[in-house]
């Protein structure tokens, strides 16, 4: 009896492991056709080249950002007078023609300033108060008497000054134009040094763009000039707008 069931179970498996090869051949041939014949894909030769296109415009319109720094005994005194020369300033800039919407507080802080000898513990001197402004000034002619007028009214730290476009997009379409310009010529040359036709173009992806100039710094506090009729010379020079694109082109065979 033992060994009918021995042989009962090898037979068992030996018919269940035909069954499996069974089905997997008759997977890999349906219906008991001819073999599939599975034919790699190659995928059509390409380009993938970067170019850019740069354009030079004149600023139209100009940023500056400065501050009032105050010292008292007190904080309440160092905002007060803060607060007193920082209206003077508000007045000197609505003077000089720029719109209240074109100012805006950038930072205002108080702090307490000590006084530090080695070896003894610090010793309060007094407060500072220091309120900073940024302003946008949109006739390039009135900079340079803008920053004389806050100035004379009270301003005594100037951080920096930048120019800037007020509308860049018909330089960065200009850019643009020059971009696709260059990006044309580079695959036509490859193309030809490659000897194959140049195809279409598959994708184009852009970057760059017009960014408004960092601050660039002006001075700490006007000087007094000898000449007390001239204004402070400020040269707007050129903005570079710079595009960059990648674009992918086949190649026919």
């Amino acid at each position: 009896m033992k060994t009918l069931s021995r042989a009962l179970v090898l037979g068992g498996v030996m018919m269940a492991s035909g069954l499996m090869t069974t089905t997997a051949m008759a997977q890999s041939q349906p219906n008991g056709g001819a073999p599939l014949t599975i034919q790699a894909v190659t995928e059509r030769p390409s380009l993938n080249l970067s170019a850019y296109g740069e354009v030079k415009a004149a600023p139209d319109m100009a940023t500056i950002s400065f501050g009032v720094v105050t010292e008292a005994a007190t904080a309440a005194e160092a905002m007060q007078q803060n607060a007193t020369r920082m209206t003077q300033v508000m007045a000197a800039l609505r003077r000089a023609g720029i719109n209240e919407r074109d100012v805006q507080t950038s930072g205002l802080n108080l702090s307490a300033q000590y006084d530090y000898v080695q070896n003894e513990p610090p010793k309060l001197r007094g407060y500072q108060a220091n309120n900073r402004v940024t302003v946008i000034i949109n006739d390039l002619d009135r900079v340079g008497t803008t920053a004389d007028a806050v100035v004379a009214a009270g301003v005594n730290q100037i951080d920096g000054i930048s120019f800037g476009l007020k509308d860049p997009s018909a330089a960065e379409n200009e850019a643009r134009r020059l971009a696709v310009r260059n990006l044309q010529a580079k695959a036509a040359l490859y193309s030809d040094a490659l000897g194959t036709p140049l195809g279409s173009i598959r994708s184009l992806s852009e970057g760059g763009g017009y960014a408004p100039q960092p601050p660039m710094p002006m001075y700490a506090a006007r000087a007094m000039s000898m000449d007390a009729g001239a204004s402070t010379p400020v040269a707007a020079g050129e903005l570079t707008i710079r595009i960059d694109i990648t674009g992918v082109y086949d190649l026919n065979r």
